[in-house]
């Protein structure tokens, strides 16, 4: 299969390829073009009828068709298990000609995803949330396609804890990212600076762990703050409507609640799950690493399994994030009550206290029949001897992809988030007027499009490890709605291009395939999207 690059010759019939992102791994320009009148109906077999009412939903507020279910409809959807040899769970056919249109899968998934690809063919009107100008044509051009991702992980993670994001705008960002075919959305909940996921057990962690006093307006040690509290905590109902709305779209939520690390808000609210029980504690009011952790009794392992469990309610899919990075260790070092259950393990000190907790709760995970996930911390998680964790963990490589293949050779299965190619939080550029972001680094659009989740270099045995990618927007620097935009798109694009096709030139097939795009981002209300 092959990249079909918008800056090819045209077919002698005289139609334009069509340039969609991500680029599917076939894509044949036929003569001719099929428009969606006000008549047009859809005949899905039974097993495609929740599909078809995902395309009435997404295509109705732009074009106001109907679409009405009909046994000789003009737009047909279809599920065909034999094709997944040829299709995988998630590829797709999508045919239109003159007289008609054909979306084949062997999976539902699969046939989501050529829901979005027809939707990237329509004018870029019909992305719209609001109808189009009377008269709009809704034309299509006559194309065989046959696509399938390379990987089957392609997210992108939202801290909610460092800036709160509420609900309108996360959903927005499932309607975004499902018509790039991203299909996690990582949800980064509770940290220092503030506790976003309810828990009814323990009530006071967003009563009190969810507003911090203060918030720093610049880089640690900077002494800039806004001296307004922040806070903000999602209800059990929200999150269950944005997880049932992003699984209409193909999109599974990720919740992430840190441990035994990134838990001063948890103090806050629960002193007693520290090292210093009878310390009084506020919600983090500082960026970087706080050095307060969770201590390594049972009621701290107990509030994990709790916290756990009442997540995987929230959150039916098959992998919980337990975080695990930047965990300090001083306070276990210093504290008698960890030392001695470090030695009671006959482990070679507190340090190693890290892996033992995270192996506890991922195997509490585990036995709920969930697969955990951690960051990658230092050397690829080279702990002392009995704290690695177990290979059943799933492992985010967030250094670089030296890290990435260690976690593969060390029989993880792996997601590639190397920083600097996937924070997204980092700067787009270096000219002034960029707003605010992480200092240290600047990621480009070159940058985001170069990381290659499974370099060719890599033995097979390891590459075939590696689920996939996604992108980082940590959240120290969103203050607003414009800002969140800014940063994610359109460099999301170039890692929705990657994570799905990583066949293609950067000048020669992606900057032309963005400049067709960007109509497209600004039909779904992006400011600056413009050619």
């Amino acid at each position: 299969m092959s990249l079909v690059s918008p800056s090819r010759p045209l077919p002698a019939h005289g139609g334009a390829v069509p340039a969609l992102l991500p680029p599917p791994r076939h894509l044949a320009r036929v003569p001719g073009y099929f428009t969606l009148t006000p008549d047009a109906a859809v005949r899905a077999e039974p097993a495609a009828r929740q599909i078809a009412d995902l395309l009435r939903t997404l295509l109705r507020p732009a074009t106001g068709l109907p679409l009405p279910p009909a046994a000789d409809g003009t737009l047909t959807l279809a599920l065909d298990p034999a094709e997944h040899p040829s299709l995988g769970a998630e590829g797709y056919r999508l045919s239109v000609r003159p007289d008609g249109v054909r979306l084949l899968a062997a999976r539902p998934a699969g046939l989501r995803n050529a829901v979005q690809t027809l939707r990237q063919l329509l004018p870029p009107a019909a992305l719209a949330r609001r109808p189009a100008a009377s008269g709009t044509a809704w034309t299509l051009p006559c194309v065989e396609i046959t696509d399938r991702p390379r990987h089957s992980w392609r997210g992108l993670m939202v801290d909610t804890a460092r800036h709160f994001q509420p609900l309108d705008r996360l959903l927005r960002t499932v309607d975004r990212i499902a018509l790039h075919k991203l299909n996690v959305l990582h949800l980064h909940l509770t940290d220092d600076q503030g506790w976003r996921l309810p828990v009814d057990a323990y009530p006071l962690l967003t009563a009190v762990g969810s507003v911090r006093a203060r918030t720093p307006l610049g880089p640690p040690g900077s002494g800039c703050r806004d001296d307004r509290p922040h806070g903000g905590a999602y209800t059990k109902a929200e999150l269950r409507r944005l997880v049932g709305y992003a699984a209409e779209r193909g999109v599974t939520v990720l919740p992430e609640v840190e441990m035994p690390g990134h838990t001063r808000a948890a103090l806050a609210a629960y002193p007693h799950l520290g090292n210093h029980p009878d310390r009084r504690l506020d919600v983090w009011t500082e960026w970087g690493i706080c050095d307060t952790v969770l201590g390594v009794h049972d009621a701290a392992l107990d509030f994990c399994r709790t916290v756990l469990d009442e997540a995987m309610d929230l959150f039916p899919g098959p992998y919980v994030h337990l975080g695990g990075d930047e965990c300090p260790t001083a306070e276990w070092e210093s504290s008698p009550a960890a030392r001695a259950r470090a030695a009671a393990l006959r482990l070679p000190g507190p340090r190693a206290l890290r892996g033992w907790f995270l192996g506890r709760a991922g195997a509490h995970v585990l036995a709920a029949g969930r697969r955990p996930v951690c960051w990658a911390e230092g050397d690829t998680d080279a702990q002392p001897p009995g704290a690695a964790l177990p290979p059943e963990f799933v492992l985010m490589a967030w250094r670089d992809a030296r890290h990435g293949l260690a976690a593969a050779r060390r029989g993880h299965e792996v997601v590639m988030a190397p920083h600097r190619s996937t924070y997204l939080d980092y700067p787009q550029s270096d000219r002034p007027g960029e707003p605010p972001g992480q200092p240290g680094e600047v990621v480009d659009l070159a940058a985001v499009y170069a990381n290659d989740p499974a370099p060719a270099a890599w033995p097979a045995e390891h590459a075939a490890r590696v689920l996939g990618t996604q992108a980082q927007l940590w959240t120290e620097y969103v203050t607003t709605a414009d800002r969140y935009d800014h940063l994610l798109w359109p460099r999301l694009c170039a890692l929705a291009a990657r994570a799905w096709n990583p066949d293609g030139d950067y000048h020669r097939d992606f900057l032309p395939a963005l400049a067709a795009h960007r109509p497209r981002l600004a039909a779904l209300g992006l400011a600056g999207q413009t050619p």
